[in-house]
């Protein structure tokens, strides 16, 4: 493994990375979802697409990356867009799962593949609509472990600045941002994702003008076990795509 220092907005953040097939020339950029690291997407893909040099990135304030600063989602992708600057590299695909599809989306590749994206705007159900309105009554009082007994599970064990973040992000409606892209999109969904439902995948790919559906089997990590049908699928569908 190897790191990275980059400067931005006077923080300095330190990026823990891996690259893969690094005689090739064609760049393929793979970013987690919130939570997660860039080892669960080394562990899908690190054995396909061998066409191409891989990039997987711990972002700010994951795995072994840093971060000191409460960011939202322009900032990571801003982070990101400065890594690959600083590496001499121009993403041909940027690949991401859940968070990280919002930051792809972001990067405006050539190619972009979108594992579960999150990015559109989900119904509560009940029972979280009464935590979140009995956590905003008893939060003037001022009582340090309402926060231990309201917080969300991703929000868990967090420092502030990252609680902040996951607060800037988690709500976030992208579909403006997903109308937008130019990028020519692969959305790939796991039939019983709950995290992000199906219906949500199928929305992001209306918005996305030069897009294609793929439903699969399996949950918010699908892709773990669809790795090869999603390589195929890119190679066949991104080979004739360049920067």
């Amino acid at each position: 493994m190897a790191s990275k220092e980059i400067y931005y907005n006077d923080k300095t953040f330190k990026l823990s990375y891996a690259l893969l097939n690094p005689k090739q020339d064609e760049v393929l950029l793979v970013l987690h979802g919130w939570g997660s690291n860039k080892e669960i997407m080394k562990q899908a893909f690190a054995k396909t697409l061998p066409e191409f040099k891989h990039i997987y990135l711990d972002m700010p304030g994951f795995g072994k990356s840093s971060n000191e600063m409460i960011l939202t989602t322009l900032d990571y992708a801003n982070i990101v867009q400065l890594f690959l600057d600083e590496m001499g590299l121009k993403a041909n695909i940027a690949m991401g799962h859940s968070f990280g599809g919002k930051v792809a989306t972001l990067l405006n590749t050539p190619c972009l593949v979108l594992l579960s994206s999150a990015g559109i705007i989900t119904l509560k159900p009940w029972s979280v609509k009464v935590k979140i309105a009995t956590f905003k009554l008893l939060k003037p009082l001022g009582m340090k472990k309402i926060r231990t007994l309201f917080v969300a599970p991703d929000a868990q064990g967090m420092s502030c600045e990252m609680y902040e973040t996951f607060k800037n992000v988690v709500d976030e409606d992208f579909e403006d941002s997903f109308a937008k892209s130019k990028s020519k999109a692969l959305c790939f969904w796991g039939n019983e994702d709950t995290a992000t439902p199906l219906y949500t995948g199928e929305k992001i790919a209306g918005l996305i003008e030069n897009s294609v559906f793929y439903p699969l089997d399996g949950d918010h990590f699908f892709f773990l076990k669809h790795a090869d049908f999603i390589a195929k699928t890119i190679t066949k569908q991104c080979n004739t795509i360049r920067i």
